[in-house]
């Protein structure tokens, strides 16, 4: 008989995050009314941070398959098969409310959660990533929050040997108060099978490995899932600790003990804790788990089956065990200084069933915890809301004239979003492993070294690589999320195009204020439409990822202020000879300046514009319009011809043209290399300013080498579909002179440029 207990039903049902009507699905589907850790289990496994229950129907519009995918959506993380043996595991998560109330730890334990679903599957991770937004830094609070959630990523990843090797972070004030920190990490299959988190085999030992279970992180998945206010302070108990040093412990365990086939199954105890990792393993084995609370290995005396069930204790793990082989399995764990014990069964019966003291806590069907949750079904508007039509009908004729462009130039390389963020990135070891081959700021895309696998001698080549970006354009999505998550793909894939890498799936964090507000859904509906249409245009599935709602902040007058929405892509591709991946700063004086993609001077071309961009916001302090419309066929088009070019030897630098436009790319270009350049090129009747700072497109700036450039015009020709502008030349002296029309120039000194590029952060960090 299930032990009961008596308790205040509205003020629980508050605390768990849930509505009257769940009360009322969950009796009944119990046949009685839950008790407390019973009611506790359901906050967490019906909170959208773990079931998804706002965004699962539009989730399952994404394509997910592919020649190259080996797992997609459903496990820890998805996995792809790069060729010549090697198998890719990838995935990205949040961890932004922790975040936003314990920087710290907030970050630091985000990197130790996604590690863990990376060596789940049983693949050693190689590198990791992160995508991170803030408020304005003339805020002495989002200073505080950037240096605090900078440093726990340092802190964890440069601890448990893992470099961080590429990221992005940009600035807005919507992100006040509510900073976005999404992990990504990438990891090579070990193991000759991928391992599952399905529970298998009636009466297998359920395993308890890792870390001792506290009360730290009580109720992180129902505190992921609500929005911001002052009072948030007061959660900072569902905020984990971490152990960077004995994860890394665990890492090696866990490998050996996969690699011993004495696990069957496998799952993190990640959000929910022990709740998630067992009803998620008995729902996806369609079996039943029986958990023993008195065997938990505990830090904390008297914790209540409610705590147990809830903590989220950091680098903890639950395996399914051959039977009979539990010892020898945990005897690897303790060799390492991990706590290991056989907490639990497989049960026939599909249900999960909680002990303690001797007493059933808790028994509740598997699939109404992890499986057959509930859907919030909203309607979807029928057209626009009316702000953003208001925004649509902007022109870029209600632009102030381009007065001074050196100034402009200038006061973009300035805006933290596009300036140099090197003062983050020194913080992170992006060297450990020694499989680094391109990271932040060399390049567009981050480059890793594949090692040949460990008795394997089908592979004696360390030639390859994989390639892996961050991208999202939060500006273009906040102003058309359709156009801006299209654009975020159609970005990540042109990056990794820039180093030579063949995109070849994604991973995605869907950072979104509430979708109980018709433009909130409609936003993120708008969102999976263009992810979903730029992945099947572009053909990277999506291998799974992460969902993040409610990100928004009570102000004291009560209202809401909802961040912008930001699709967050993760992509990764491969790389088949490192020693051609291409960075972004010019090499030689004489290499032609290329751009590949729309031209400069096309006026009336929507795929280009000044709406959201960079500049409209120095400009005009806000960001109004419609962004231009991705033309997919380009996007193919253009990469290819890069890929091909780099792949063929034919040039020495690739960058693509993002925030701030052209004219920002370039000077890029000269900032990473210390190489002038002599441009010019005719503006015809274009305006300066969209000339330089225009945005969109599928527009690439090469540099051809000198060498080459008769295989060059050669490839040209049999690519007449790609628009390809020579702009000038690299030059010897060490200027940024750029001419577009009469007396319309910029003329300044590359040291220059990288001072201003290179300050921006630091300036404004103190």
């Amino acid at each position: 008989m299930v032990s009961s207990s008596s308790y205040d039903v509205s003020a629980a049902l508050k605390q768990e995050g849930l509505k009257s009507t769940d009360w009322d699905e969950i009796c009944r589907r119990l046949g009685r009314e839950p008790n407390r850790a019973e009611l506790g289990m359901f906050g967490v496994m019906w909170s959208e941070h773990c079931c998804y229950r706002n965004s699962r129907p539009l989730l399952s519009g994404f394509p997910t398959e592919g020649p190259r995918i080996l797992v997609g959506p459903g496990e820890n993380a998805g996995v792809v098969d790069l060729g010549e043996g090697h198998r890719l595991a990838f995935k990205i998560e949040s961890h932004n409310h922790p975040s936003a109330v314990e920087p710290f730890q907030g970050a630091a334990t985000g990197v130790g959660g996604i590690l863990r679903d990376i060596f789940t599957m049983g693949a050693r991770p190689i590198a990791l990533l992160n995508a991170l937004r803030f408020g304005p830094l003339d805020d002495s609070a989002n200073v505080g929050l950037m240096e605090g959630v900078v440093a726990g990523i340092a802190h964890y990843g440069n601890c448990v040997g893992v470099p961080t090797v590429g990221g992005e972070v940009a600035f807005d004030p919507s992100y006040s108060g509510n900073p976005l920190v999404n992990a990504m990490a990438l990891g090579l299959m070990e193991t000759k099978d991928i391992v599952k988190s399905g529970a298998i085999g009636v009466g297998n030992p359920v395993v308890y490995v890792g870390s001792t279970t506290g009360r730290d992180g009580m109720g992180g998945a129902s505190f992921a899932s609500a929005e911001l206010s002052a009072d948030s302070l007061d959660d900072r108990p569902a905020v984990q600790v971490g152990d960077p040093f004995l994860e890394k412990g665990l890492i090696e365990a866990c490998l050996e003990a996969f690699a011993s086939g004495d696990v069957v199954a496998a799952q993190d105890m990640g959000a929910a804790g022990l709740t998630c990792s067992c009803s998620e393993m008995a729902a996806k084995g369609g079996l039943g788990v029986e958990l023993d609370l008195d065997r938990v290995p505990a830090r904390e005396s008297g914790m209540t089956a409610y705590e147990f069930l809830l903590s989220e204790s950091q680098e903890r793990m639950l395996f399914v065990v051959k039977a009979g082989r539990e010892e020898p399995l945990m005897q690897r764990f303790r060799r390492w200084g991990l706590q290991a014990a056989v907490v639990g069964r497989v049960l026939e019966e599909p249900i999960v069933r909680v002990l303690h003291h001797g007493e059933v806590a808790a028994e509740v069907p598997a699939t109404a915890l992890a499986d057959d949750t509930p859907i919030e079904k909203h309607a979807l508007l029928s057209e626009p809301p009316a702000d953003l039509q208001e925004h649509w009908r902007w022109t870029e004729d209600q632009l102030p004239a381009l007065e001074d462009p050196a100034a402009a130039l200038l006061g973009l390389l300035d805006d933290p979003t596009i300036a140099s963020k090197r003062w983050v990135h020194r913080q992170y070891d992006q060297q450990v492993l020694a499989n680094t081959v391109v990271s932040s700021g060399a390049a567009d895309a981050a480059v890793i070294r594949l090692r040949p696998q460990q008795g394997d001698g089908s592979l004696q080549t360390t030639t390859r690589g994989v390639a892996a970006t961050v991208d999202c354009p939060n500006r273009w999505v906040a102003l058309d999320p359709e156009r801006g998550a299209m654009a975020a793909v159609a970005e990540a894939a042109r990056n990794l195009s820039c180093v030579g890498s063949e995109p070849l799936a994604i991973t995605d964090n869907l950072n979104f204020p509430s979708p109980e507000t018709p433009k909130g859904f409609w936003q993120l509906a708008m969102a999976c439409r263009g992810i979903s249409e730029a992945c099947r245009a572009l053909q990277t599935p999506v291998t799974g990822g992460n969902v993040s709602l409610y990100n928004e902040t009570r102000r004291e007058d009560g209202s809401l202020q909802p961040i912008h929405p930001t699709p967050v892509i993760g992509m990764v591709g491969v790389v088949e000879d490192i020693a051609k991946v291409t960075g972004l700063g010019w090499s030689q004086p004489g290499d032609a300046v290329v751009l590949l993609g729309v031209k400069p001077d096309a006026d009336q071309d929507d795929r280009i514009g000044l709406s959201g961009s960079s500049y409209q916001q120095l400009t005009l302090g806000t960001i109004t319009g419609r962004p231009p419309r991705i033309d997919f066929d380009l996007e193919r088009r253009v990469q290819r011809l890069v890929r091909q070019a780099i792949a063929d030897g034919l040039i020495a630098s690739a960058h693509d043209s993002s925030d701030g436009g052209l004219a920002v790319a370039l000077a890029e270009c000269s900032i990473a290399s210390g190489c002038g350049v002599e441009l010019n090129f005719s503006p015809g009747t274009t305006s300066g300013a969209r000339l330089l700072f225009a945005e969109g497109g599928a527009r690439v700036v090469v540099s051809v080498k000198a060498a080459q450039l008769t295989r060059w015009t050669t490839m040209l020709a049999a690519n007449p579909e790609v628009s390809a502008t020579v702009l000038g030349a690299v030059a010897s002296h060490g200027r940024f002179q750029l001419s577009f029309g009469a007396g319309n120039t910029i003329d300044l000194p590359v040291e220059q440029l990288q001072q201003v590029y290179a300050e921006a952060l630091p300036r404004r960090l103190a």
